[in-house]
């Protein structure tokens, strides 16, 4: 199992912020979407919010590659057209590469 941990902001409006959350209730969210994630061998993924920083977790198998995802996505039309509609409420981090979403981060410690 690998663990994926990665960041990003949403725009700092809470009338973006409330409607992203309501985008990412269980009874709004796509099947293909959630489909897209189980298919890449991502057993578990979990996004938390402070102020208009998100974070997410992800748990995948070993097979996990983040370069095969991207790949698979960019071939997603309805992928495509969810990033599309999350644009709409994220931005990069002042420090993400140019077209860059979600950073992952660096672990620094551990217990």
């Amino acid at each position: 199992m690998k663990r994926y941990c990665l960041a990003l902001d949403l725009k700092d409006d809470p009338h973006l912020i409330a409607e992203y959350e309501r985008w990412h209730k269980a009874e709004n969210s796509w099947p293909e979407i959630r489909k897209s994630i189980v298919d890449a061998e991502i057993w578990d993924m979990q996004i938390y919010r402070t102020g208009n920083r998100l974070f997410m977790i992800m748990e995948t198998s070993d097979q996990y590659e983040p370069q095969k995802k991207a790949a698979m996505d960019a071939l997603n039309p309805r992928v495509q057209e969810w990033e599309q509609l999350m644009w709409i409420f994220q931005q990069p981090l002042p420090w993400a590469k140019e077209g860059e979403k979600w950073v992952v981060m660096e672990q620094i410690f551990q217990l």
